[in-house]
């Protein structure tokens, strides 16, 4: 079992590891800073350092088994199972997802409606709204963007029992995905105090200040109900 130590300290960049597999779909190692792709964030990069010397990990996803596996290039050598490496993480890229998808978190704080999909880049994000009946505005949602970053709310994971979506199943703003149940418990991700708390599995920034500038860029028609969202960070 691979040990995920971006939940316990998502600025983590770099761990020593024992490998525990490595076939075609990839290396399973026994932990890894390295964000596994999923619900519209992409999976990580790195540099993987071995005793036969660096290589990059392309990308990290779940393989056919659902272990995380750690993607090389194809002509790459393998190390063996059982042989310590090194993961270092392409920080520079991760941080801009952590600032993308903390800002798509606010996003959802401003529009009263329910997401249907998304997708987050290392400059942009975007989320699908039911929102047919909603007046949408660029500068609007802009404005409301940036106070929520310079009010600099915090951004806590807190656990909870599963049982709580039960109680209060208006907290899963995702129609089409179910957040997945049957452990006990359930990752929620609180911004401020009541900006907004909601169940992700995401990696994101501690502070909304940290976000940066940002701005809505575009609001298209995505079918007879969908809104599409984007916002993109901006320079300094």
């Amino acid at each position: 079992m691979t040990e995920l130590l971006y939940y316990r300290d998502p600025y983590a960049r770099e761990t020593a590891a024992r490998v525990l597999a490595a076939d075609e779909h990839g290396l399973v190692l026994d932990r890894t800073v390295c964000y596994v792709r999923g619900g519209g964030q992409p999976g990580d990069r790195a540099r993987l350092r071995m005793a036969a010397g660096e290589v990059a990990v392309t990308d990290t996803l779940r393989g056919p088994d659902g272990r995380p596996r750690h993607v090389l290039p194809a002509d790459a050598g393998m190390p063996a199972p059982g042989e310590r490496v090194t993961v270092s993480l392409d920080w520079p890229r991760r941080h801009r997802h952590m600032r993308v998808h903390t800002a798509l978190h606010l996003l959802v704080s401003l529009i009263p409606a329910g997401v249907t999909g998304g997708a987050i880049g290392e400059a942009e994000g975007r989320l699908d709204f039911d929102a047919a009946d909603l007046a949408l505005d660029v500068e609007a949602l802009t404005a409301g963007l940036r106070a929520l970053v310079a009010a600099d709310h915090p951004v806590r994971v807190e656990y909870v029992d599963e049982t709580l979506l039960d109680q209060r199943p208006e907290l899963v703003r995702t129609m089409s995905v179910q957040p997945p149940r049957g452990t006990g418990q359930l990752r929620m991700v609180r911004i401020g105090e009541d900006v907004d708390y909601q169940p992700c599995g995401g990696t994101h920034v501690a502070r909304t200040g940290e976000i940066g500038p940002v701005r809505v860029t575009a609001i298209r028609s995505k079918g007879r109900r969908n809104r599409r969202v984007t916002l993109a960070l901006e320079a300094p």
